[in-house]
């Protein structure tokens, strides 16, 4: 399905492209909605991290800024976080690299969830919402 007129979508290639009918980004109403990035390397498409959940949270969070980016947004314009977690007991190693980048001026709002799987047996996915302007 199409974005509304009033939506645009965000592409960029220096974050992984959608492998189904979503795209990475779609601003609408002055906000921005990312899609949940894993740690796929947005020029090969495989995984990143061989299930070290640091090296994958570091993919995830470099496609998440790139797509931010695409959108002329930056972290600090995140208002909302979504993890989502293979293993919550990998929650103090995400949470640390997660504050590197979320940490400056206000964190956003967060939620934080374990889940059955993740796609490409990833052990971390994060999505945002942030305020364009």
């Amino acid at each position: 399905m199409a974005p509304s007129p009033s939506s645009e979508a965000v592409v960029t290639a220096a974050a992984p492209a959608p492998v189904g009918p979503y795209n990475q980004a779609v601003k609408a109403a002055g906000m921005l909605f990312c899609s949940g990035q894993i740690a796929l390397d947005p020029a090969s498409g495989e995984m990143v991290g061989a299930g070290d959940v640091e090296a994958e949270t570091r993919q995830v969070l470099a496609n998440l800024q790139a797509v931010l980016s695409a959108a002329g947004c930056t972290a600090q314009q995140v208002v909302r976080t979504t993890v989502f977690l293979a293993d919550l007991g990998d929650f103090a190693k995400v949470n640390a690299l997660y504050a590197e980048v979320f940490a400056a001026g206000v964190s956003p709002a967060r939620a934080c969830v374990e889940v059955a799987a993740l796609p490409k047996a990833a052990r971390v996915e994060i999505d945002c919402i942030a305020v364009l302007g």
